[in-house]
């Protein structure tokens, strides 16, 4: 007579490295945070901790897309010059027509809608500048992406004459950067940045797409033999990045009601810390997005922490260096013991 057998339960469902670095990140997250708040006046309070949480925003949307280009082994450094010429063009293009004797106070009069969706689309336009360089030309994407940002920003500076546009603008101009929950202190750049997360994370969890990108990164050349369109798959990724960069940049100009030529100096370099903190590979093949979203939380928590024991800026940046430096080699020291 046939029996059935019952099949025993594994032991133990061992974690992927990935999942093993963003845990261990959390860990990290948490001595930083109690170090802090021992040192730091009321730093664990509520307030405090949603501060930590929601006030960099604006790095983990653009560390999204530079996370995503980073699995595949590539970069975008241009994010910030690509928010600075986002910013300025959807304050251009609504500014009223001829109505000031100064130049920075006259657009081209276009409605608001039409003035975010073309700014986008050159947002997504430098993107597709990097994709073609990239994955079409394969020059390096260290090089293109850093030619990139100077010319968003030189853009940028030229449109305001290496200033500000922040006059002749509609009130609907200032909607997007101050809209939020009722009777909540949640704006909408929030609500953008946890959607993304959640989005992300399932994308990376449940996707083909994802599965290959990741392929990609961890060896190019088997994936091309293995029917894999590498650059297709590039030029999506740097889409989106620039896509990210220019919703960044039009939420930061409608928050301040300004387009400024310098903002978001050196937010590339923060996008990308924070994925090296968060355990992103900059070789590629390795990282998740809630990775990088953990790291950005260490990196809120260190310079909130600088700012409260009132260090100066130049004694803030090394502090956060040293963090980071730390954090880094304690990550893949802690990867390397787990595969002996």
């Amino acid at each position: 007579m046939a029996t059935n057998q019952m099949q025993k339960p594994a032991a133990g469902v061992r974690l992927s490295d990935e999942s093993f670095i963003t845990v261990f990140m959390v860990g990290i997250l948490v001595l930083v945070f109690a170090l802090a708040s021992l040192f730091v006046p009321n730093f664990s309070t509520a307030k405090n901790i949603f501060n930590l949480v929601t006030n960099n925003w604006f790095v983990i949307v653009l560390g999204v897309g530079v996370t995503l280009v980073l699995i595949t082994g590539n970069f975008d450094m241009s994010v910030g010059g690509n928010i600075a010429l986002t910013g300025v063009l959807s304050v251009y293009f609504v500014q009223g027509v001829n109505v000031s004797q100064n130049t920075l106070a006259n657009g081209l009069g276009l409605p608001y809608v039409v003035a975010i969706g073309l700014a986008l689309l050159c947002a997504v336009g430098v993107g597709a500048i990097n994709a073609f360089f990239i994955a079409k030309l394969k020059v390096p994407s260290i090089i293109v992406t850093l030619g990139t940002m100077m010319l968003a920003r030189g853009a940028a500076k030229v449109i305001t004459q290496g200033a500000q546009r922040n006059t002749s603008l509609p009130d609907i101009f200032g909607w997007l950067g101050s809209l939020s929950i009722p009777g909540t202190s949640i704006r909408l750049p929030v609500l953008v940045m946890i959607s993304l997360i959640i989005l992300a994370y399932i994308f990376e969890k449940k996707t083909v797409f994802a599965r290959r990108i990741y392929l990609i990164g961890a060896n190019p050349e088997a994936a091309r033999l293995s029917g894999i369109n590498v650059a297709k798959y590039l030029t999506a990724l740097y889409l989106v990045s620039g896509l990210l960069a220019g919703i960044t940049g039009i939420l930061l100009a409608s928050e301040y009601k300004a387009g400024v030529s310098s903002r978001a100096m050196g937010y590339e370099f923060d996008a990308l810390v924070i994925a090296l903190l968060g355990g992103v590979s900059i070789n590629g093949g390795f990282g998740s997005v809630l990775g990088m979203f953990v790291g950005a939380i260490i990196l809120s928590v260190v310079t909130s922490a600088a700012t409260g024991l009132l260090l100066s800026p130049d004694w803030q940046f090394t502090l956060k260096a040293i963090v980071t430096f730390i954090a880094i080699l304690s990550q893949r020291y802690a990867l390397d013991r787990r595969k002996a």
